[in-house]
């Protein structure tokens, strides 16, 4: 099933628009679930990229489509992360929560990327497209340290082998 099917070009960026703003403010909140800085680090890193999206996509949007409102229409459904950061999800089930959503990020923009006519446009989300791919890549990296070393999001030092050293010449 198409997720861009049955919306104007116009209504594929105000969905697109809304879905990194959430996606950002998700990035963000998740930081508040982790006390690894490195980790901390990669999600002000996904916040960031995020952010970024909404405003290529919000640039995007007022060059194409000035007199339409950004907001999405009622009745249209929009990308979002099917998480809940309230405590009851735990930190590795937000972490496959946000792959999933990257995963229909992508397609969401490979769809509406074919399905425009305007080469800027389709140039535009193409890129998002891909960039959404390195997204999942990073996620999924995250995600299988958390499940190899289930402390490994949960404390603020963490190293792999701490207590071994070195005898040997």
């Amino acid at each position: 099933m198409s997720l861009t099917a049955n919306l104007s070009p116009w209504q594929v960026l105000a969905v697109a628009v809304r879905s990194e703003e959430d996606a950002a403010l998700f990035y963000t909140e998740l930081q508040k679930r982790v006390k690894n800085p490195i980790l901390i680090d990669k999600l002000k890193f996904l916040a960031g990229e995020e952010g970024k999206h909404k405003a290529i996509l919000e640039r995007l949007f007022r060059q194409k489509y000035p007199d339409r409102p950004k907001d999405i229409p009622p009745g249209v459904d929009r990308l979002r992360i099917k998480a809940s950061l309230d405590g009851s999800d735990d930190v590795p089930a937000l972490f496959r929560a946000a792959l999933q959503a990257e995963v229909e990020a992508e397609r969401y923009y490979a769809e509406a990327a074919a399905g425009t006519g305007a080469a800027d446009a389709r140039q535009v989300l193409n890129y998002l497209s891909r960039v959404e791919r390195s997204h999942q890549a990073m996620i999924t990296a995250e995600l299988d340290l958390i499940e190899k070393f289930p402390d490994y999001y949960t404390v603020e030092d963490f190293h792999i082998a701490q207590d071994l050293f070195h005898v040997g010449p």
